[in-house]
């Protein structure tokens, strides 16, 4: 087979070769699950939240004075 004939048929073989990577990675993305949106958080929910941290926080600051002597404020 001359020189010429065989770079193009490696280079055919190449390009189906790329042609098929490029089917099978669209195929993946295509077969994926969709994103679920991030669940939606209500005023009430975050006040409630924050009270509780704060509670939290107040609790901690109790303990710690105790621990180390000093009357909390």
């Amino acid at each position: 087979m001359p020189e010429k004939a065989r770079w193009r048929t490696g280079r055919k073989h190449g390009l189906i070769a790329i042609g098929i990577g490029v089917m099978l990675l669209a195929m993946g993305g295509c077969a994926g699950d969709t994103p679920k949106p991030a669940p939606t958080v209500t005023q009430d929910q975050v006040r409630s939240n924050a009270d509780r941290t704060f509670e939290k926080l107040k609790q901690e600051e109790k303990n710690r004075a105790v621990d180390s002597g000093v009357a909390p404020y």
